[in-house]
């Protein structure tokens, strides 16, 4: 009896050893995430991951560009929304569309869509370039050029950049006489420049290309192990049906229709189960251990057909390889389902911020943490407590609320006033411009000025003041480091 009893043990124990050695440890596992990684302002999504960080950027349908950067897929979603571009040339400084960065040479190269800054805007939408400054993703960046073929100027849209060998390719999406989008390749001397004529490689010629109308768009690369793919999005970008299909490169000569093959199905569509519609517009990225690929798309909630508008939420998600080496993307995962985050992720998930004046290294403070309205704002020693840390929420059209931890009030400017020198302070939320503020990148090092809404003036250190207790006000931009502030992230 006693020997049965000890066989029986041993096998148990022998048990759990080979259920450790067999399952996949969760040491590597990400943080916990849930969809959407962003609420407000989520098409046309495109994330990166790069020294540490990811940096999500979206579609504005603004005259400005803005960035998101978390140590965390699941911390994006929360993350302050900093401006990164503003175009002052109204030729091209409206209504941005499809951003997405790539890195070249030790620079990144941000592409979007622009257009004119007038109601009729459509026909003006064309495709540029902008080109960083250093190896930070958040810039500063400068405007590069224009993608253009050599031989004409047309209306072109979704630009993005395939490698294939040595040979570098513009690829997006073209308007034809017919009102039809197809998918373009050219040739590019470098990053920024196209350096042949427009060759069409796809049309939406499958019945599933044309619900809503005849549409190829986005077109993203996707490579692995010798394979490389054009996954792009199909039908009318206002419709639930809005979908991805795939191009497989199964020639030699990318510039050659032939050289493409279209897979006959949808590789990823609405799942009606889950709530899921109209996903498309997508980019890839990778787990920070590098094991894992990962997508990242724009849908929505509903089955309107007004759906090319902000209600696109970003959502991401795992996926995996067929054994014939293509993509296997599954299917949307439904709204606020509990996963995983990409493998290799080691930091906090952030839950606010800190603001240290880069002048005087103090945090930005409310005075003895009251929570009275009223209450000044001020620069004190950072001592980690709940009054120095900061809630910065997406108020959806390119500003922000700075919301104090400690006390729930929101950031204001005195009586409204515009004046150089008016009192910064606390007061309960009023949702008006005075309580909202643009947090624009300034330097390289998460540097951002504060820039109020309503007097586009912004925080500064009074007189430049080094001191406990230094007064935060209004100032006219002067471009020196007592108006800039660095976003620490914090738990």
């Amino acid at each position: 009896m006693r020997s049965s009893r000890w066989t029986a043990m041993v096998i148990a124990v022998l048990t759990l050893l080979l259920g450790a050695t067999t399952q996949p440890s969760s040491a590597a596992d990400g943080r916990p995430y849930t969809n959407p990684v962003k609420s407000q302002k989520g098409a046309d999504p495109w994330v990166e991951f790069y020294n540490g960080n990811y940096y999500m950027i979206t579609t504005s349908w603004t005259d400005v560009l803005t960035m998101r950067k978390s140590p965390t897929l699941a911390g994006l979603a929360t993350a302050p929304s900093v401006q990164v571009w503003k175009d002052t040339n109204t030729s091209r400084g409206c209504n941005f569309w499809a951003p997405e960065i790539h890195f070249f040479n030790g620079k990144w190269y941000l592409y979007y869509v622009g257009g004119a800054c007038v109601s009729d805007y459509i026909g003006t939408q064309r495709s540029h370039v902008l080109e960083s400054e250093g190896s930070d993703p958040m810039g500063p960046y400068h405007y590069k050029n224009k993608l253009k073929p050599t031989d004409s100027d047309p209306w072109l849209i979704d630009a993005s950049v395939l490698e294939v060998g040595s040979s570098l390719y513009m690829v997006g999406s073209a308007n034809t006489t017919n009102g039809t989008q197809n998918l373009v390749i050219a040739p590019m001397s470098n990053p920024y420049t196209v350096s042949g004529t427009l060759r069409t490689i796809s049309q939406p010629t499958l019945s599933w290309e044309r619900q809503g109308g005849t549409v190829n768009e986005g077109p993203e690369a996707l490579q692995r192990g010798g394979k490389t793919f054009l996954v792009y999005s199909a039908s009318g970008c206002w419709t639930p049906d809005y979908k991805l299909g795939q191009l497989e490169l199964t020639g030699s000569d990318p510039l050659q229709a032939s050289s493409w093959t279209k897979k006959s199905t949808p590789v990823f569509q609405r799942n009606d189960a889950a709530g899921v519609y109209g996903p498309g517009h997508n980019g890839f990225f990778t787990s920070p251990d590098g094991t894992e690929n990962w997508i990242v798309y724009h849908a929505r909630n509903d089955t309107s057909t007004n759906g090319c508008d902000n209600n696109r939420t970003t959502r991401a998600q795992k996926f995996t390889w067929n054994a014939d080496g293509t993509p296997n993307f599954g299917t949307p995962v439904a709204l606020g389902t509990t996963l995983p985050g990409p493998d290799g992720e080691t930091a906090a998930t952030p839950t606010a911020y800190t603001l240290v004046n880069r002048n005087s290294g103090k945090c930005l403070d409310v005075e003895g943490g009251s929570a009275a309205d009223g209450t000044n704002i001020l620069q004190w020693s950072c001592n980690g407590r709940a009054n120095q840390k900061w809630r910065i929420e997406d108020q959806g059209n390119d500003t922000s609320r700075l919301v104090n931890v400690a006390t729930g009030k929101a950031m204001d400017t005195t009586n409204c006033a515009t004046a150089d020198g008016t009192d910064i302070r606390q007061w309960s939320w009023l949702n008006n411009n005075c309580q909202k503020f643009r947090l624009v990148h300034t330097a390289t090092g998460d540097y951002v000025r504060i820039v109020n809404e309503n007097s586009g003036k912004v925080a500064d250190v009074a007189n430049c003041g080094t001191a406990d207790g230094a007064d935060v006000r209004l100032w006219s931009w002067l471009n020196n480091n007592c108006q800039q502030w660095q976003l620490k992230p914090t738990t």
